[in-house]
């Protein structure tokens, strides 16, 4: 009878607990009955990015199984195996829907002295779960699954335009060009943002306090450029698929856009269900492998359900061109390395439009983060990290578009003015949003000029951060529960899969 009571009273304390929160909404978006959304412009007219149009092909397609061409199993030769069934793999025509096939890891322990490499498409690397474990021997740094194409991106003579608008707000998928004269629906195109020196000393990143090795910012080091499709064309009018995440300002350069080329860019490649560790000679040791996977010069892609430790650097690595890749229920731990600047960046990513969701970290520095100049949208979602030794966040030197929904650290999340730091970090970005996250204390600071970033739903404690004279960024609804919706990605992706 008594612990009939006990549980009687614990259910109702539930109840009442439950009831006692009351939802809220941000006065920047609101959710609708029907699932749609409304946002609320500023003075400028600039609104919180649509962050939904990211990870594997913008998220219109749900991640496929791929079948199995080549099956390797654990040998003494496992590693001339594995790159032998990727090689052969890489001549065989792709499918009609892209993909050449998986070369799956039977479980157990594979050696491999160098670095697997795939550099053609339509290839799924895959294991069997922590089964299949790929242990990276020897002293030399380098990753130790290497995803890349080849080229660079090339700019289609006589295609460049001039944006017309004075300013084009963040949030915006269209605006006026000088002539839309030879651009057509489905066209690639680089969203071009000049560096000036304007723009740098509004910022005052030509006046970082000196120290030893800091580098004052130079305009020509900052031409943004944005990877967008034209999805439609009314006059002079451009409409494109993904924001406009940094506002275009005549004063500052204004914009352009040109069309593009990248062949040798690949696609249609993934890393699946492995276990991925290095070999170490002690827990500071550096001369072994860096990260476990790494991707660059590839569009839509993914890396799931791969786990990583004993590494100096990440688990994953996206490079610049990496685009449109989804990073899913992956984790890293267990670093090798000294504690301090360029390791242990658990999840690092430089590329545009991908999504890092329902990851894990432990024991790292800078668990989720971007790099120098990095163009979103970006997402980082649903994903944890406990033990830090230093802060998530845009790390230095100006990202722009990134949506971090729903972590939950013991450490910092910051947004700010690095100052000196490094060589000379500065301001680490614009359009960054922090949406229902929890950490042991976040700074988020807006830049002197050229936007804002967002504090939305922190749990934790507000922090000065290094300069306690920056502005100060967009704080709603610290320490509140009830934020609704509890992630933006989630309700954009709704939303927008509810308007086709």
């Amino acid at each position: 009878m008594k612990r009939k009571f006990i549980l009687l009273f614990l259910f109702i304390t539930a109840v009442m607990s439950f009831r006692l929160v009351k939802p809220w909404q941000s006065k920047f978006v609101t959710l609708n009955s029907d699932g749609s959304l409304n946002y609320t412009a500023d003075e400028n007219g600039n609104v919180l990015p649509d962050f939904s149009r990211v990870g594997y092909y913008n998220g219109d397609k749900e991640i496929p199984s791929v079948a199995v061409v080549k099956t390797v199993s654990p040998s003494a030769d496992a590693e001339t195996e594995i790159q032998k069934a990727i090689d052969q793999l890489s001549t065989r025509p792709p499918d009609q829907n892209g993909f050449r096939g998986a070369v799956l890891l039977k479980k157990g322990t594979y050696i491999i002295n160098g670095k697997i490499n795939i550099s053609a498409s339509g290839i799924v690397l895959r294991g069997e779960g922590d089964a299949t474990r790929l242990i990276a021997a020897g002293t030399i740094k380098r990753p130790l699954i290497d995803v890349s194409g080849k080229g660079k991106m090339q700019e289609l003579a006589n295609t460049r335009t001039q944006i017309a608008d004075s300013y084009v707000a963040v949030g915006s998928k269209s605006f006026n060009v000088a002539s839309s004269d030879g651009y057509r629906i489905g066209d690639r195109i680089i969203v071009y943002r000049p560096g000036t020196d304007q723009w740098i000393g509004d910022l005052k990143m030509d006046k970082i306090e000196a120290r030893g090795g800091t580098k004052q910012w130079q305009a020509k080091e900052y031409n943004l450029q944005y990877e967008r499709v034209v999805t439609k064309i009314d006059g002079n009018k451009i409409f494109i698929d993904n924001p406009i995440v940094m506002a275009l300002e005549a004063k500052y350069g204004g914009g352009q856009i040109f069309k593009y080329d990248f062949d040798g860019r690949i696609n249609n490649v993934a890393i699946e269900s492995l276990a991925c560790e290095s070999e170490f000679t002690s827990d500071t040791a550096e001369n072994h492998a860096w990260d476990a996977v790494s991707f660059d010069k590839i569009e839509n892609g993914w890396i799931k359900n791969v786990s990583a430790k004993y590494f100096s650097y990440a688990c994953v690595h996206l490079h610049p061109w990496a685009k449109n890749i989804s990073v899913v229920d992956c984790s890293c731990s267990e670093h090798k390395s000294i504690i301090t600047g360029g390791r242990r960046y658990s999840f690092c990513n430089e590329g545009q439009q991908n999504l890092f969701i329902g990851c894990s970290a432990a024991d790292g520095r800078h668990d989720y983060v971007t790099q120098a100049r990095t163009c979103g949208p970006n997402v980082f979602y649903n994903c944890t990290a406990i033990r830090t030794h230093a802060d998530i966040g845009p790390h230095h030197r100006w990202s722009s578009g990134t949506l971090y929904d729903n972590i939950v650290t013991d450490g910092q999340i910051n947004i700010q003015d690095r100052g000196n730091y490094g060589s000379g970090h500065g301001w680490v970005g614009v359009t960054q949003v922090l949406w229902n996250c929890s950490a042991k204390t976040a700074t988020v600071q807006s830049p002197w000029v050229n936007g804002k970033n967002y504090c939305i739903g922190l749990k934790g404690q507000k922090s000065p951060g290094r300069f306690k004279d920056r502005p100060d960024g967009e704080w709603e609804g610290q320490n509140r529960e009830g934020l609704q919706p509890q992630s933006l990605y989630m309700a954009q992706l709704k939303a927008r899969k509810n308007s086709f």
